[in-house]
């Protein structure tokens, strides 16, 4: 990966959507979307039309000592502006305000993997910064398009100053 992020701050974002508890070796990413994408529009204040594909780590350590069993919470997601109007069987979900090295990803989500282990093995170590304890997310506009090898993404990585 030669590329490299921009460094943002981002404010506080709200989000509705599903959520699973899952794993890498037991991914239901798949499932996850299906059921949110049935039910997506009733969703009524939005901002936007872009899909969020959000993981919560609940461990610090989640990468220091990770392993391919360890569960994460994934979520599929929409922003809005307020949590005024929640359909039945979505919940809420705050990404609290920080600094994200942002990437640019084209290609297949099913080939993704490599570029995210570059990130974390070849990009972060020498970068002075450090993952920070937040949410990691996807931010998929309307150049996503799941398994083209155009399709195009950003991927936000929570990250702090050494």
């Amino acid at each position: 990966m030669n590329q490299q992020p921009r460094i943002e701050a981002l404010p506080e974002l709200k989000l509705i959507g599903k959520r699973t508890t899952m794993s890498f070796s037991g991914n239901k990413t798949g499932a996850l979307w299906q059921s949110f994408m049935l039910r997506r529009k009733e969703i009524k204040n939005n901002i936007g039309s872009a899909l969020y594909s959000v993981e919560v780590y609940n461990d610090a350590s989640f990468f220091r000592n990770f392993s391919l069993e360890k569960e994460f919470e994934k979520w599929a997601a929409i922003r809005v502006t307020d949590f005024k109007s929640v359909p039945d069987e979505m919940e809420t979900l705050i990404i609290p305000a920080g600094l994200y090295a942002v990437f640019f990803y084209r290609g297949k989500g099913s080939e993704g993997a490599g570029f995210y282990q570059n990130i974390f093995t070849n990009w972060l170590p020498v970068s002075g910064f450090q993952l920070d304890n937040r949410p990691h997310f996807a931010l998929m506009g309307e150049k996503y398009k799941n398994e083209d090898p155009d399709s195009e993404e950003e991927i936000w990585i929570p990250v702090k100053e050494k």
